[in-house]
């Protein structure tokens, strides 16, 4: 792979508890992600994001670290991650993995050092304790609730009877204070070690967090953010997020990545608006990039996704970074689910099997349709697990059955993220669909033996099918550092140019004539429809997508027949 690398690379998530079980103990491990490379390499990412696989009592996810220098037992071992790299390597994938500074686990032993220590310690200075008779301020958890917990409640002692510490998250993961320069070195040193095993790079988790406004001032949303359907989306001018004196804190980082060869990477989860501010942390002395929200959370709208992409290439332009592309990650719903649902549709409580669900078919042609046109821009594209198989939510998970804190922290009005994280199917026929055959963390929809990797890998028409061609094509077309331009086209269709391939998206909701010297290299699906008898134009249909060639550079009505289909 050439020298920055990451500025056309495609990166395929893994969710490790849920991609594949070696053990049979029900959860993903890195046996089973080993087992699982020569899949990868054949799909043709070419890299690899690994979610947090640190010792973790796991109340979030593994989001909650206690040690960031070793490898959950549920894992396995340091020498199976040796084993996964060395062998990722081999098949020429790069891997990067996340790395969580804006809080620790509760069981870390800073924290549990804090708290065996008293108010105003160097051990506690590490968090952010504040003394007040009742919370310090409004802010609320992002899982829901008050963002502080009272340290008497854990430590018993009565000297701590008026002292809080912050948990922007859930209790198990108090808040560092990125103020304590000993903080700061401690995560260089962290990103040391990782760097001397060899990773390529690291998924920065809440990269917009770890400095507060010092003054603590109540916040616009307060306790019952999650009252707010748009709350947890892109922050704007919030006291505990993207405050300026983050910034010195990546550029250090950059500093240290830029001393490794081959070149490492970062990548940000940033969470702010607008578009510009996001990309601020993608100077060219800090992160090298950051992840597109606004992209993944766009309706199926093409001139939504116009704007959102005009907006991004402008903006990551503006600092010389490349843009981000998106459809899903393990926070949000899957795109199959979330573009069931009509324009508008209020989804950020999550799905449950007591609310209206998504129309599956159209989901599906539409999920299909804007990962074709995702891969055909320049820049970087992140798939996360299951999208290259057109999985769905488990929209009818029953509640009993969650495990994502959210759900009891929002008293059972935010369903969360589990739904997103179910096991990978492998194998139709087998227990679990070949995830394992123990019991899984979270159970599987009893429907997806057809969606099963081996199923589709055995048919052309499959979702796994497009997506191999088409990471296949964009690699040999070099579409992530192609040429970009708009094409003329009608409205509500998107289109576009990248070199000398045309991308367009019709949703429109009727077909659409495409030009008669339109050679088609791939479509989502079986939405091209034959030719029209009266134009002898080939028919997209709506809800599909096409990758084609012609010597026309512009849409042209009066060549390319009746325009819109009747």
């Amino acid at each position: 792979m050439e020298k920055e690398w990451w500025r056309d690379a495609v990166i395929y998530q893994i969710y490790p508890r849920s991609f594949r079980d070696s053990n049979d103990d029900g959860i993903g491990d890195l046996q089973g992600i080993i087992e699982k490379l020569p899949y990868l390499a054949d799909l043709g990412v070419d890299a690899i994001w690994i979610s947090p696989i640190y010792p973790s009592p796991a109340f979030d996810a593994g989001y909650d670290v206690s040690d960031y220098e070793d490898i959950d037992p549920s894992f396995g071992t340091m020498q199976d991650f040796d084993e996964l790299l060395s062998g990722a390597h081999t098949h020429e994938l790069k891997v990067i993995i996340d790395l969580v500074p804006n809080h620790t686990s509760w069981s870390h032993r800073w924290f549990q050092e804090a708290l065996g220590g008293s108010p105003g310690s160097r051990a506690r200075s590490r968090y952010l304790f504040r003394y007040s008779e009742n919370p310090p301020n409004n802010w609320g958890s992002m899982f829901g609730g008050s963002a502080w917990t009272r340290v008497q409640d854990l430590t018993g002692k009565a000297e701590d009877q008026r002292w809080w510490y912050l948990h922007l998250f859930a209790k198990q993961q108090p808040d560092l204070n990125w103020e304590n320069p000993e903080v700061q070195e401690y995560f260089l040193s962290i990103l040391r070690f990782w760097l001397d095993k060899g990773v390529d790079g690291f998924r920065v988790d809440v990269a917009h967090g770890l400095f507060k406004d010092p003054g603590y001032p109540d916040d616009a949303l307060g306790l019952n953010r999650w009252e707010f359907p748009d709350a947890n989306g892109p922050y704007t001018n919030q006291p505990y997020y993207d405050r300026d004196e983050v910034h010195d804190v990546y550029r250090k980082w950059r500093h240290l990545l830029d001393r490794y060869s081959p070149q490492r990477v970062m990548v940000g989860e940033v969470w702010v608006r607008p578009r510009t501010r996001a990309a601020a942390y993608a100077r060219s002395d800090e992160m090298h990039q950051v992840f597109n929200f606004d992209f993944l959370h766009c309706p199926f709208d093409a001139k939504m996704y116009r704007q959102i992409i005009n907006e991004s290439m402008q903006a990551e332009g503006s600092v010389g970074a490349s843009p981000t592309w998106v459809l899903a990650n393990h926070d949000q719903l899957r795109s199959r689910t979330r573009m069931g649902y009509p324009p508008g549709a209020i989804l950020a409580w999550g799905v449950g099997e007591t609310d209206p669900q998504p129309d599956w078919e159209i989901g599906l042609k539409r999920s299909r349709a804007a990962a074709l046109m995702m891969l055909a821009l320049p820049g970087s594209a992140y798939i996360f697990q299951g999208e290259e198989l057109g999985l769905p939510d488990f929209t009818t998970m029953p509640d009993s059955l969650r495990q994502d804190p959210t759900w009891e922290r929002s008293n059972h009005l935010v369903r969360g993220r589990d739904s997103s994280r179910v096991p990978l199917p492998w194998e139709s026929g087998e227990p679990h669909y070949g995830f394992t055959k123990g019991q899984p963390w979270l159970p599987q929809p009893h429907d997806w033996e057809d969606l099963c990797a081996d199923v589709q890998a055995g048919d052309p028409n499959s979702t796994l099918q497009l997506y191999r061609e088409a990471l296949q094509l964009r690699r040999e077309m070099r579409l992530g550092r192609g040429e970009f331009s708009w094409d003329e086209v009608p409205p509500r269709i998107l289109g576009f140019s990248n070199g000398s391939l045309h991308c367009w998206m019709n949703a429109s909701g009727q077909g659409l004539d495409l030009p008669t010297e339109a050679h088609i290299i791939l479509a989502s699906g079986d939405n091209v429809l034959p030719e029209n008898s009266e134009t002898g134009a080939v028919t997209l249909a709506s809800n599909a997508t096409v990758w084609f060639r012609t010597e026309a550079t512009v849409w042209n009505e009066e060549t390319s027949g009746a325009g819109l289909a009747s």
